[in-house]
Formats: C-alpha cells, sequence, structure tokens
C-alpha cells in the first residue's frame, strides 16, 4: 500500500488554524489511484514545544515539509522542518531538521533536531536509505546556499555524517510526483512523499485510523429455539469493517407463530442532549443512573443532578439542586467539573469551587451519608477542600489553582489526577498532576504531587496551553486516561495517556501519550470543541462517552454522548456516531421458536 505524508493549508483559526495544520497528515491510495486522508484529514504527528528551563513556559512548535522513509531495520523514519507555532522561521532551528521514528505510523518518538550546517533555514528535507552506500542519503535545501547533501547516521540521535556535506546541483533524491486528479479527496493538502508498507501494515492503519462501518448482525446463536425463555438469552452480534465485534442486547416482540421480530437495543442520544451542561459525568449505581455536569447557564453558580431507570432516561430526566454558590462558607462560584467517585464503599463527588475570585479556583469534595440519596443535597457532606500530605491547600491561592479532579485504583492503591495552572509569577499554562491518596478520606493526598503531562502538541496548545479533564477507563487489564486539551473553545480536542502497566505510575517517564487527538471539531459532523469526557458502563456491558460540544463554533458548551468502540489494540475510539455504530438496515432480527 502506498502512503503520502503531507501538511495542509490552514483554514479558519477556529475550524482548522496553523497549530492544526502545520502537522504530518497520512494518506492511503485507495484502489481508484486516489488518494484518501486517515483520520478526518487531520495532523497523526505534531512537534513538541520548546520549555523554558527556568520559568516552565511552553513556546509550541510545528511542523513543514515532512519527509517519510522506510528504516533499513524496520519501521519507518520521519524528517522535517521544525517552526515557531504559525510556521515562521525557528531561530532554535537553523540549519536543523526535526527527525521522528515510528515502528508503525501510528506511534511516533520524537528523536529531536539534528544538525545539518550552523547557518541559514532549511526549507525542504528529503531523506532514503541507499543499499549501495549502506547509510542513508539526506538532501536539504536553503534559500542561500540551494540545495546540500549528505550521509545521515539515524540512531538514537541522528547526526550527520562528519565529512560527507556537499553543495549538489539538484537533489539526487526525486520528489513525489502527483497529478491533481489523484489528491483531489484530500481537502487542503500540500504533499510530502510517499512510502510503500506491507499489506499488514496498511492493514492496520485502515484499522486504526478510519471510523470502523457496521457490516452486519447476526444472532449468538442460530436457533431455532425451545421457548420465549431461551429467546431471552439470545444477543445480536454486530460486525465492523476493523474485524472487532460487538454484542448487544435484543428487544424482542411477542412471537407472530413461530417467528419472532426483535429490535436490537440501541440507546439514542440527541447531540446535545442538555443545553448549557459541560463536564458531564454519567454513573451506574444501584440500578439507577445519574447524571451531573457544570452549569453555564447561570454563570457556574450552581450544580444540578439528574437520576433515571434507564441511560437514555437521563435526557428528560428532572434536575435536583446539588450545590450552589451560597450555602456554605468558602464555596462561591465557578462550580465546575463535578464527578461521581466511589472510594472505599463510599460515595464522592469531587469538584472545584472558589472562596472568591476566580485565581482561588481549588478541588473540593462532598460524601454521602451512609444509605443517603444522591439526589438529596442534605444527604450530602459540606464541601472539603482538598489537601497535601502535611494538610496544607493543594495550591498556594491567588497565584496557582486546581480543578477537573478524578480519580481511580491502580494495584490496590488510589489516585487522584487534576488539572493545575500557576498565573503567577508567570503564567505555566495548565498541566496535569497525580498523587496518590488516601481511601479513607480522599481529599488527603499520600504523595507529593507530580507533573504528568503538558500541553506540547499544537492540537494542545491551540489559543491557549492547557490539558485539563482526565479521566480514567479500564480495558482488557489496560489502564488509560483520556484529557481534554486547547482551549475551551471551537478548537478543544481529547488526548490519551497511558502508563507502562505495572510500573510506579508516579514516575512521569512510565506515561506515553498519544501524537494525536482522539476526538475534536472534525470527529463529527456540526460538533465543535467535543471535549472534556467522561465514561459510563451501562446495564449491558456497553461504555458510553458523556462529553460536551458546541452547535456551531460559538455555541454553548451541552452535553452529548455516544458509545465507545474499542480499536485492534483496545483502545477507546470516539468518533463512532450513531450512524456508523449501528446504522438503521440491521437494527432489525427475526428468530423461529418451537
Amino acid at each position: 500500500m502506498e502512503i503520502l505524508c503531507y501538511t495542509r493549508q490552514p483554514k479558519d483559526d477556529m475550524i482548522y488554524g496553523k497549530r492544526m495544520a502545520y502537522s504530518m497528515h497520512l494518506a492511503y491510495r485507495a484502489q481508484d489511484g486516489t488518494f484518501r486522508p486517515f483520520h478526518h484529514n487531520e495532523g497523526l504527528l505534531y512537534a513538541k514545544a520548546v520549555e523554558d528551563s527556568a520559568s516552565g513556559v511552553l513556546d509550541a512548535r510545528s511542523m513543514k515539509n515532512p519527509w517519510i522513509f522506510a528504516l533499513k531495520e524496520g519501521g519507518y523514519g520521519v524528517v522535517s522542518v521544525r517552526t515557531m507555532a504559525e510556521g515562521e522561521e525557528d531561530p532554535d532551528s537553523e540549519g536543523c531538521v526535526l527527525c521522528f521514528t515510528s515502528r508503525d505510523l501510528v506511534h511516533y518518538e520524537e528523536k529531536g533536531l539534528c544538525s545539518l550546517q550552523e547557518k541559514g533555514f532549511i526549507e525542504e528535507i528529503r531523506c532514503a536509505w541507499e543499499e549501495e552506500g549502506q547509510n542513508y542519503r539526506v538532501c536539504w535545501k536553503t534559500a542561500r546556499e540551494g540545495w546540500m547533501e549528505g550521509r545521515l547516521a539515524f540512531g538514537e540521535r541522528p547526526e550527520l555524517v562528519p565529512g560527507s556535506l556537499k553543495r549538489t546541483d539538484a537533489p539526487a533524491i526525486a520528489a513525489f510526483s502527483f497529478g491533481e486528479e489523484e489528491i483531489r479527496d484530500v481537502e487542503g493538502i500540500l504533499p510530502g512523499n510517499t512510502v510503500e508498507v506491507t499489506q499488514a501494515e496498511g492493514d492496520y492503519l485502515l484499522k486504526k485510523l478510519l471510523v470502523p462501518q457496521c457490516l452486519g448482525i447476526e444472532l449468538s446463536a442460530p436457533g431455532p429455539f425451545r421457548d420465549e425463555e431461551e429467546l431471552k438469552e439470545v444477543t445480536a452480534i454486530a460486525s465492523y469493517s476493523d474485524g472487532t465485534k460487538v454484542e448487544r442486547r435484543i428487544d424482542w416482540e411477542k412471537p407472530q407463530g413461530k417467528t419472532v421480530k426483535g429490535k436490537v437495543h440501541q440507546e439514542h442520544f440527541l447531540a446535545p442532549f442538555a443545553e448549557n451542561r459541560a463536564d458531564p459525568v454519567c454513573m451506574y449505581r444501584d440500578g439507577k443512573y445519574y447524571f451531573i455536569a457544570t452549569n453555564d447557564a447561570d454563570g457556574n453558580h450552581t450544580l444540578y443532578m439528574r437520576c433515571a431507570d434507564t441511560l437514555e432516561g437521563i435526557v428528560t430526566a428532572r434536575e435536583s439542586l446539588f450545590l450552589d454558590s451560597d450555602t456554605y462558607p468558602g464555596i462561591g462560584g465557578l462550580l465546575w467539573a463535578p464527578e461521581f467517585h466511589e472510594v472505599d464503599g463510599k460515595l464522592y463527588v469531587f469538584h472545584a469551587a472558589t472562596s472568591g475570585e476566580f485565581f482561588h479556583e481549588e478541588s473540593r469534595v462532598r460524601r454521602l451519608r451512609e444509605g443517603g440519596d444522591p439526589m438529596c443535597r442534605q444527604d450530602w457532606s459540606e464541601p472539603v477542600m482538598v489537601v497535601k500530605k502535611d494538610g496544607s491547600p493543594l495550591c498556594e491561592e491567588g497565584k496557582v489553582i486546581s480543578l477537573d479532579m478524578t480519580v481511580f485504583s491502580y494495584e490496590g492503591k488510589v489516585y487522584a489526577m487534576w488539572s493545575q495552572r500557576q498565573f503567577l509569577p508567570v503564567d505555566q499554562g495548565a498541566w496535569l498532576y497525580l498523587a496518590q491518596i488516601n481511601e479513607k478520606e480522599p481529599w488527603k493526598l499520600l504523595t507529593d504531587p507530580v507533573c504528568i503531562a503538558k500541553s506540547e502538541y499544537g492540537w494542545e496548545n491551540n489559543h491557549t496551553y492547557v490539558v485539563e479533564g482526565p479521566y480514567a477507563l479500564y480495558r482488557g487489564g489496560k489502564l488509560m486516561i483520556t484529557y481534554a486539551a486547547a482551549a475551551v473553545d471551537a478548537t478543544y480536542t481529547v488526548g490519551l495517556l497511558k502508563p507502562r502497566m505495572g510500573s510506579d505510575l508516579l514516575d512521569p517517564a512510565n506515561w506515553q501519550k498519544s501524537n494525536y487527538p482522539l476526538m475534536s471539531s472534525n470527529s463529527a459532523e456540526g460538533q465543535y470543541g467535543t471535549g472534556h469526557n467522561s465514561y459510563v458502563t451501562d446495564e449491558n456491558g456497553l461504555v458510553w462517552n458523556f462529553y460536551h460540544m458546541r452547535e456551531g463554533v460559538d455555541g454553548p458548551r451541552s452535553s452529548a454522548a455516544r458509545r465507545v468502540h474499542f480499536d485492534i489494540d483496545g483502545e477507546p475510539m470516539l468518533d463512532v456516531v450513531e450512524e456508523a455504530d449501528l446504522p438503521e438496515k440491521f437494527r432489525y432480527v427475526e428468530a423461529r421458536i418451537g
């Protein structure tokens, strides 16, 4: 299969600005000879920001003119021109190119800058392995010197082989030539070059980076069935184009003779289903579903909860006041991001609030009394502020804020992860922090906080340097954390963090971040700024993604939900909309009894 790498022409800054467009995208050559984009024509590889060692402030970077090539030992290399965030020349990259390696063109490792010459900004770069010389030939162009070439040692730290530098009239490595018809289906494309991948590698890319389509439904048993009781145990098995299968409940009708008709059960949510409700969280507990979210309708001065017997019932369930900014001393406005969490058998809601202004926002916890009704606000304790292991406040009021605290268990210990932003003496942006907590008193940390993730990539620092809204998801024995990134506007996205299982979670080196967002404004038509998501497993074992989005670029933050599809690696796919998940033509089945 032929794979094309490219960047894109930027569009309106809210739709697909420079920090998104100046990244490496991938497309594949289809059977009709044209190239088709992977992952919604969105970037898959981004340059990391540069961090100031003194202040900790990040300075975003982008890339242009990526070039992809096969590595001798297997896998792939990428070289590109690193730029400033908006595409301007990067003073730190003068005479250098940015290098990456990848085992499969989905997961990448940035190797850093490779110096090719002392002066002059590189405009184009090409690289390829040459069997004859048993080395990598690299060709590059600058505005002043024209084309140069040399030999590249592409190891752990790529570097130019000493003595190999020379000027050339024309590059020895040919550019990718294409016809306009070949790239007509890729909006805004600025083509790079192509590389051939094996059939197995191409199949992996198709399954990993395209939205899977439902191919059909079959019953879990062939039948005929003895009676209606036996039929109750029969489920529908949906098959998808990525090779995965999903088991679903069937709502059977009354038999008509020996034929029984049924409908494959599918919860339906309008997008959005709750206007002015952001950071949504849904919980299934004791046979009921509970829903809570940030209330944007009144300037974040109240939090309301819903309860229903079915997941879909959340849409029309009545709301009950959970918390306001008047009842308790020290709890003012900006009531943000409430989350249900059960710790040591007790139910808590973690949320953020401020004692006054924005710069005093802090994470807090409320506990449900033994035997209490979650819908009764009087059954919840007064909010308690989260504190460090020495009892001091988590953040220094007026200088640092904390919010979006979530909780999860790992190897017998309970952890909290949250977003924390230092504003003074300098604004560092929002970073994700992690600490072990006391399961008996989960508002108390047992360890010092450690920073796990920063807003390094263009999709994480678009308009502002923010990573926030973490939420844990277990699947197949693996812990995964999704989180929100960039500004809370139409550029909001969702990324993925994974720890090395069995490792020390409090060591940042044991965490790996996805190079590209799982969900963005490109994931579903008409849904902008998708982000700050959470998960609930329903009574049928299906996992649902609750998130907020905007109808239109400037619409209010509002709650939506869709089923989580798990890909061939067992990782969440958050862009499978209802029609792809279960098309109308596959929603009805028949069986025979007797």
